[in-house]
């Protein structure tokens, strides 16, 4: 019996919508209402049904995209990306790894909702020019146009540094020891001097409302807040890349951490149990 293509492809869908909207609950959602309307259709009659999929996905993530522009504004504290519990296959492909990383993420988020549509499906998903025009109602030279911008803008802003899986990992576990353990020194010394924190608590939970900048700083507040009764923490590939999972006063935290010549230069912490509802399973993504 032959496989239903949505079913086939589910994995897939997932990805493109995560990477256009940032979101697992958005793009499962994105997702649920795609399959109601592949559902509805004489599918017999789709040429390539693959292609037909990521057309509904993509038309339905600009919407939300344009639609949630206005709650994002308004959102209270720093709005960030939510993480996603990743296999390991992820980190195997470099690419994918790369599309699906935070700091990846929080660059597209600087897009306009066109741009970053055309940008995913063109430079992560490597779709011809003249179906991303046909998608969007636009001529594939306009669609050009479009892509060379956001590429130059993504270009500007993402990370100039590649870091290797290992490197990631032994960096993550000096600054979970450090923290653990409370030793301050240690801490300063993994954390690079101008090192930053951004937190994102939606207003739900405590947590920065503004970002906090350098290691010394940072590295006692840390230890601080590691004191708190019940404070656990363990190594975590998020997103493709090792990070950290905080389970604390019965909450969950997850901790990005961007790492540049052997020290931490970022820390994203996702506070929102609003953003963390991909912690518990692992997702499986697919370019």
């Amino acid at each position: 019996m032959t496989q239903d293509p949505f079913i086939a492809h589910r994995n897939l869908l997932f990805t493109v919508a995560y990477e256009m909207l940032g979101s697992a609950a958005d793009a499962e959602d994105v997702v649920q209402e795609t399959w109601l309307r592949w559902d509805s259709i004489d599918q017999a009659k789709i040429g390539s049904p693959r292609a037909y999929l990521v057309r509904m996905v993509t038309r339905q993530s600009l919407n939300r995209l344009r639609s949630e522009s206005r709650r994002r504004e308004d959102y209270v504290g720093p709005w960030l990306p939510e993480p996603l519990l990743t296999t390991p296959d992820v980190a195997d492909d470099v690419e994918l790894a790369e599309s699906v990383s935070f700091a990846m993420l929080t660059v597209l988020e600087t897009l306009g909702p066109t741009e970053r549509v055309v940008f995913v499906l063109r430079d992560v998903f490597d779709t011809p020019y003249h179906e991303i025009a046909d998608i969007l109602s636009k001529t594939p030279e306009a669609v050009r146009q479009i892509a060379h911008r956001a590429r130059k803008h993504v270009a500007a802003k993402r990370p100039r540094i590649h870091v290797d899986p290992d490197e990631q990992r032994a960096v993550v576990q000096k600054f979970l020891s450090a923290v653990s353990t409370g030793d301050v020194e240690s801490l300063i010394d993994v954390l690079a001097p101008e090192v930053v924190a951004i937190a994102d608590g939606g207003g739900v939970v405590p947590a920065l409302r503004s970002p906090v900048s350098g290691a010394a700083k940072l590295a006692n507040l840390l230890v601080h807040f590691a004191s708190t009764p019940g404070f656990e923490a363990s190594v975590a590939l998020l997103n493709g890349s090792y990070g950290v999972r905080i389970e604390v006063d019965g909450r969950s935290i997850a901790v990005m951490l961007s790492v540049e010549h052997g020290r931490v230069t970022q820390i994203h912490a996702i506070a929102n149990p609003r953003k963390l509802g991909k912690l518990n399973q692992t997702v499986k993504l697919q370019r």
